[in-house]
């Protein structure tokens, strides 16, 4: 699943399966033109497809037409991408995934974990900073907090200078919103969260079980080399290795929060599609 995941967002059945899911979900079209005598309208399937191969490469909208063979011109992939997301449809999407996780194979919340990754964004906009890690370039970060089997179920934007710590109550949030709060049993954290605040919020909102490794002693640089426990850590690790596969999460080129909100979505969609697949072929492999 790791090393096939972006290849497989290309596989017709898991593409076909998510448009399947999408497409109820698209705002119908009204026509406002007197007289009706307009040009034909690009269908919606040839559009998300292009939304798919600019997720999954990184490229630009004009290279993702050049790959449509000129189907539909960048300035349409551009509307109706914006017109998807003013009316919620990845949002909706990614609801109805991870209902049909729950009810097919069923969340695992005993051991959640939560972290973010930081990454590129060479041209600015809302919710970028500069990063930290890479000698101040632009860049953005997610914080996401996912069950024992990776699967992520909250998320939270902002620039790459922000502290992981203002991204925590945000992550909880989203997850709360989904009414999976109160589910978590046990929450691992690492020691960038380890400090009074990050237990203050877990007690405020009932997570009394918090695994949180611990930092440094103060004055001390360089301890003895030893191995790095994970724990129950290492998920959220793979998941954000299976999202940073995705080139324009990797690098991205847009400026909106809500552009790269919708990205996001998107690309668990098609992570829960792709599990959801495994999981009839396992049980149903004819």
């Amino acid at each position: 699943m790791e090393v096939t995941l972006i290849m497989r967002a290309f596989d017709p059945e898991v593409g076909d399966a998510v448009w399947q899911a999408l497409e109820p979900l698209v705002p119908v079209p009204v026509d406002a033109h007197p007289l009706g005598c307009h040009r034909p309208r690009i269908p919606d399937r040839v559009c998300f497809q292009g939304i798919l191969i600019r997720l999954v490469t990184g490229c630009a909208w004009v290279d993702a037409e050049a790959l449509l063979d000129g189907q539909v011109s960048d300035t349409t992939l551009r509307a109706r991408c914006d017109e998807w997301i003013a009316a919620g449809v990845f949002d909706a999407l990614i609801a109805e995934a991870l209902a049909a996780y729950d009810r097919i194979i069923e969340l695992d919340l005993s051991e959640v974990s939560l972290d973010g990754s930081q990454h590129k964004a060479p041209c600015g906009g809302e919710g970028t900073g500069p990063n930290p890690t890479d000698r101040g370039r632009s860049g953005w970060k997610w914080s996401i907090v996912a069950g024992a089997d990776g699967i992520p179920f909250g998320w939270a934007i902002d620039g790459a200078n922000r502290h992981a710590m203002r991204l925590l109550e945000p992550t909880l949030a989203a997850a709360a919103e989904r009414g999976l709060l109160a589910d978590i049993e046990t929450l691992h954290l690492d020691r960038g969260y380890d400090n009074g605040a990050t237990r203050a919020l877990c007690e405020r909102l009932g997570l009394d079980d918090l695994v949180c490794a611990r930092k440094r002693p103060r004055g001390v640089t360089k301890l003895r080399k030893k191995p790095v426990p994970l724990g129950m850590r290492w998920p959220i690790e793979r998941t954000n290795s299976w999202l940073s596969n995705f080139g324009q999460l990797r690098r991205n080129t847009d400026r909106r929060t809500h552009h790269r909100h919708a990205q996001l979505s998107l690309a668990v969609a098609l992570l829960i599609t792709a599990k959801l697949i495994d999981w009839r072929n396992r049980w149903s492999p004819e």
